[in-house]
């Protein structure tokens, strides 16, 4: 075996960086990931077809404005708490973590146009995509945000989605690259695994998702191999939610058979 040519502190290293990683994933992504699937599994098992099934991704948490505001809120730091976490964790004496995994503002202006760039690319066929998933029924209907927003409403989902840009780009790209490369994982190997892992994270909105998430963690993984550089990726994820969590309103009342709401059946009166 391979392990048997290390040394014992090399062997060691390689041991307590595989349970690192599995112990990140069971508590952000993986842990997401797995009950995605498990999502998807229950829907599938419905007696109701998938393409007749929705899901929300920005749900209301309390009843009462001013708890909903306060819960969406402690989400959003929680989940930002697990993305120190894990910098915390790539933070190294004499490296600096967040440079190391191009998370910092010393290029913004390129970071910025190429995000934007990137934006593009992987949102106009995803619209695409989601939109035959839906003719073939085999993607739910994924509820980006309230129809009937308040005020703070926008405010919230800008920070859900840069929530999301900087939890599945960081740890995905960031974190398994860095980890991975140190076990002897190949780029491309590391590519498609994580593109993988994220498919199983979006697989709860159904088939089409998974086959988008994967496509774009491809896109994503060979734009940080070429550039070296998390922040791109992040301003691109984030882009893309923004516009998909604050346009949702308008998309669902512009196109109602690909984005509106299911219609939940009436309940039969008794007598």
């Amino acid at each position: 075996m391979v392990s048997s040519t290390l040394s014992p502190s090399t062997r060691y290293q390689r041991r307590r960086i595989t349970w690192e990683i599995w112990i990140v994933l069971a508590v952000t992504v993986g842990q997401s990931a797995l009950y995605s699937v498990l999502s998807l599994v229950r829907k599938l098992l419905a007696p109701v077809p998938l393409g007749s099934q929705q899901t929300q991704v920005n749900p209301s948490r309390d009843a009462q404005a001013v708890w909903d505001v306060v819960y969406q809120l402690l989400a959003v730091f929680f989940a930002l708490a697990l993305v120190a976490l894990v910098v915390y964790l790539l933070w190294e004496p004499g490296s600096n973590a967040l440079r190391r995994v191009g998370l910092d503002f010393t290029r913004f202006g390129g970071d910025l146009w190429r995000g934007v760039v990137l934006a593009a690319v992987i949102g106009l066929p995803g619209l695409g995509l989601y939109a035959a998933g839906r003719a073939l029924g085999i993607t739910v209907a994924v509820v980006a945000s309230p129809l009937d927003a308040a005020w703070w409403t926008i405010p919230l989902l800008v920070l859900s989605a840069l929530r999301a840009g900087l939890t599945e780009e960081v740890i995905f790209i960031g974190y398994l690259f860095d980890r991975l490369r140190r076990l002897g994982w190949s780029d491309w190997t590391i590519i498609l695994s994580a593109a993988a892992l994220r498919g199983a994270y979006h697989a709860y909105q159904g088939f089409g998702a998974i086959v988008g998430n994967v496509v774009m963690g491809v896109v994503f993984g060979w734009c940080y191999r070429r550039w070296g550089r998390v922040m791109p990726l992040v301003i691109a994820h984030t882009i893309l939610d923004i516009v998909a969590f604050v346009g949702y309103p308008l998309a669902a009342a512009l196109w109602p058979g690909v984005f509106a709401p299911v219609p939940m059946p009436t309940p039969t009166p008794t007598n």
